[in-house]
């Protein structure tokens, strides 16, 4: 009878599998059975499963026992550090009475299970990392920001400005610069002719006389300021 692995070493929380092997000669068609034994620091040994031959599975709360003739399986489930110690099977053959074969002698370390502390540190120092981006952000977003809302400012001040609501010292766009007249002299001829029909001899002339004289104007009219003031506008 061979008890197999010969070292195992598993965390807490997982389960542990080991294999009674049993020859061809006491599988000739006797009875038979086997039980598991644990050892805790050469104590006694104590008896934990027991299955028989004409079992195929055998599930308790601790152990699944599992028939693959000639091997026989033994599942250790949960474990715990408490069950680390040395594990062997033994082939109690009904055929000749009081006769117990042993195996060899396993064993079996359950260390602590992982700390989920380590598991969770990462997450958070990569969850930390954003804000350390931010705190370093900070100053430059609040710049940033100070600046656009300056810009606004004087946006605003100049659209304000140029609506005529506060003067600046100018022309805004609803008000007109004041127009400036320019006079315009125009120059026309005059000419007087004598009429010679009504000539009085020069006896006859009062010392204070009264001449008329008819204006002709040629066919191009001459521009007269109201003309040029027209013309002008």
């Amino acid at each position: 009878v061979t008890f197999f692995p010969a070292m195992l070493t598993l965390p807490a929380g997982g389960s542990a599998t080991f294999f009674c092997n049993i020859s061809r000669e006491n599988d000739a068609g006797a009875e038979y059975s086997l039980n598991w034994y644990k050892e805790t620091n050469h104590s006694q040994a104590q008896k934990i499963a027991e299955m028989s031959r004409n079992n195929s599975l055998t599930k308790t709360e601790k152990y699944l026992l599992t028939n693959h003739t000639p091997a026989f399986k033994i599942e250790i489930l949960n474990l715990h550090q408490n069950d680390s110690g040395s594990y062997y099977c033994g082939l109690i053959a009904f055929f000749e009475p009081d006769k117990v074969m042993e195996s060899n002698r396993s064993h079996l370390v359950v260390t602590a299970a992982p700390e989920k502390k380590n598991a969770t540190d990462e997450p958070e120092m990569e969850e930390g990392n954003p804000l350390d981006h931010v705190k370093a952000m900070l100053p430059g977003i609040l710049l940033l920001a100070g600046a656009v809302v300056l810009l606004i400012f004087g946006y605003l001040t100049v659209m304000y400005r140029r609506g005529g609501m506060i003067p600046c010292g100018g022309f805004t766009k609803e008000e007109k610069p004041p127009t400036v007249s320019v006079s315009t002299v125009d120059y026309g001829v005059l000419e007087f002719q004598w009429d010679q029909c009504t000539q009085v001899p020069p006896e006859t002339q009062p010392v204070d006389q009264t001449e008329y004289a008819t204006i002709i104007f040629p066919e191009e009219k001459p521009v007269t300021p109201e003309r040029g003031k027209k013309h002008q506008d």
